[in-house]
């Protein structure tokens, strides 16, 4: 049966994810996401996507310290960064210096060692091409900070407040996994052929470059910018309708009924009312907004998006638009990591077929 795209198409069983469009529901490991996910570290959830469950005191400890370990960046790593043109794209940049990370600097280190360090990397490699485009000097890490936290510390050389760290948090551990998207399913290919897990990353690194996976919510930024203040959503948000304009962030591919990644950010910013006028103004916009929406086109339910919030997200901790793929890849690295070593657990190749249809 030929199906482009692949859409509907079963090519991998997994104990990784699942993603129900039309209950609205994402799982990690068989837990709903907001179970999953409930007041847990960046670390902590990404052990349980790992291994299916949480880590008990000394595994925290082991894993926590393997990855503060591996925010130490090899020093030939470090020289292709600055050897880079500064007007090469971050996507770029870290394609090229995680494929840098060959066997030599994993000396008998086995895949989950890899896929640690990979994982506790990437966001240091983020930051260090991030500063040397904008022509200033590399931040070192610090021990003393969290995943999240550290990695905000190293782009701005500002420690992050506690609400900053626990929203881009929240973010990223919402957005570790996410079924057989394309990134995935691209990594997953290249280590069906018995490849190893740098190139897998490298693989999945270059489909989420592209703007129909990885593209930046910079629409929803945008929107926001332009509505500026609450009593400017109506208007604004009723002249892009008699448009005929999209308005940004809201619907989705997949999910019929609301993003439970969106409920659950939208959760966040609630919680951290007043700690920041961007969060607020978003909570405030989607109310609106889908009030609107619904006057106009009732009985068709449009919901906003997991990158409606993520937007308002990366606008309140001012990450500028390209860093933001980059960070959703900070993310998605772990469930990267995870479907790599599913797939090597029990490999078959992919070799579908394909259907001729010329002369």
């Amino acid at each position: 049966m030929f199906q482009k795209g692949l859409k509907g198409i079963v090519a991998v069983q997994t104990r990784i994810a699942s993603v129900d469009g039309d209950k609205g529901e994402l799982r990690y490991r068989g837990e709903t996401v907001d179970k999953a996910i409930a007041n847990h570290s960046f670390e902590e959830t990404a052990f349980f996507l790992w291994h299916g469950r949480l880590p008990s005191g000394t595994e925290q400890n082991n894993w926590n310290q393997t990855l503060l370990l591996h925010r130490r960046i090899p020093e030939h790593i470090l020289e292709i960064a600055r050897l880079l043109p500064p007007e090469t794209p971050i996507m770029d940049g870290l394609r090229t210096l995680v494929s840098a990370y060959t066997h030599q600097t994993f000396v008998d280190a086995d895949a989950e060692e890899q896929g640690v360090a990979l994982i506790a990397a990437l966001p240091v490699l983020t930051a260090v091409l991030h500063r040397l485009k904008q022509g200033k000097p590399i931040i070192e890490p610090r021990k003393d900070l969290g995943h999240t936290a550290n990695y905000l510390w190293m782009l701005t050389g500002v420690e992050p407040t506690a609400a900053q760290t626990e929203a881009l948090e929240t973010y990223l551990n919402l957005t570790m996994e996410h079924g057989m998207n394309a990134s995935t399913f691209a990594a997953r290919v290249t280590v069906s052929t018995e490849s190893d897990m740098v190139s897998a990353i490298t693989s999945a690194l270059g489909t989420m470059k592209g703007p129909l996976h990885g593209g930046a919510p910079s629409g929803v930024i945008d929107l926001l910018e332009e509505i500026r203040v609450p009593e400017q959503i109506e208007p604004v948000i009723t002249e892009k309708l008699e448009n005929g304009e999209k308005i940004m962030g809201f619907g989705h591919r997949i999910y019929r009924t609301e993003d439970p990644r969106s409920i659950l950010l939208r959760e966040k910013c609630l919680k951290l009312h007043g700690e920041d006028p961007w969060l607020d103004l978003a909570v405030a916009a989607e109310k609106e907004i889908v009030r609107l929406l619904n006057n106009r086109k009732p009985g068709r339910a449009l919901y906003t998006n997991v990158e409606f919030y993520a937007a308002a997200i990366m606008r309140s901790i001012d990450m500028p638009p390209a860093l933001f793929t980059p960070t959703f890849s900070v993310a998605r690295i772990v469930g990267w990591t995870a479907h790599i070593l599913e797939q090597q657990q029990d490999n078959v190749i992919f070799r579908p077929q394909s259907e001729y249809i010329g002369n």
